[in-house]
């Protein structure tokens, strides 16, 4: 399964990338005199697990790299169609740099060899471009209470209250202030910064404020009406 983009400038400046959603973890034991930041005590997240003996550089910088490099120099206001294929559909929009470098960079963490980003593989196997805020919060909070409910039906005790997935949050969200760090040192322009504070803002939402970006979706949820799945 993979994810495509395209994201297209003008008739001469497109660039493509595919997002390998099982791509397991790439070969990061190579990291070149100007790649400073991928190696992994470089900005080194402060939850990280991994060793630098084991692992010198990054898993998601190092996936990271080759877009981050694309877009450095580039404005975030400055528009792109932005096409992005699945297995099971197509999108395609005019968007800010911005908005189309939070979705790819988005998907590309989350299926990272990192094993804290890695915890949002689930999202990416149904990946949904140009989320607004609160379709972020609705997928993030059904597929965890989903789970839960499966913990349940084998027995297993479930956080219903949504405890853990706080608290998985603001793991990730130190993972996000590392990699911004990373990023800030090697880009000229400020389409990747704005793209990851945009990413960074919506995660960090989910930590400080989960029970207010609930009631921000719970009238599309509660309907007086019947429930009618369409």
């Amino acid at each position: 399964m993979a994810v495509e983009y395209r994201i297209t400038l003008d008739d001469e400046h497109a660039f493509n990338y595919k997002v390998q959603i099982e791509r397991g973890v790439l070969a990061s034991d190579r990291v070149g005199a100007s790649d400073d930041w991928t190696r992994l005590d470089y900005h080194k997240c402060t939850n990280c697990p991994l060793n630098s003996g084991e692992h010198p550089a990054c898993p998601a910088a190092v996936d990271l790299k080759v877009v981050v490099e694309d877009f450095k120099g580039l404005p975030a206001f400055r528009k792109a169609w932005t096409h992005v294929r699945t297995e099971e559909r197509e999108y395609s929009k005019l968007v800010n740099l911005e908005v189309a470098l939070r979705s790819l960079l988005g998907v590309i963490m989350a299926t990272s060899g990192c094993p804290i980003l890695n915890r949002l593989k689930p999202m990416a196997r149904s990946h949904l471009p140009f989320a607004s805020d609160s379709e972020f919060v609705l997928r993030t909070v059904s597929m965890y209470v989903l789970r839960e409910l499966f913990k349940y039906r084998e027995g297993r005790s479930a956080d219903w209250e949504l405890t853990a997935l706080t608290r998985d949050f603001a793991q990730l969200q130190l993972v996000n202030q590392a990699l911004w760090h990373r990023i800030h040192d090697v880009c000229a322009g400020d389409t990747n910064l704005k793209a990851f504070l945009g990413f960074f803002s919506m995660a960090s939402s989910m930590t400080y404020s989960l029970d207010a970006q609930l009631e921000k979706v719970r009238p599309l949820i509660m309907d007086e009406g019947s429930f009618l799945l369409l």
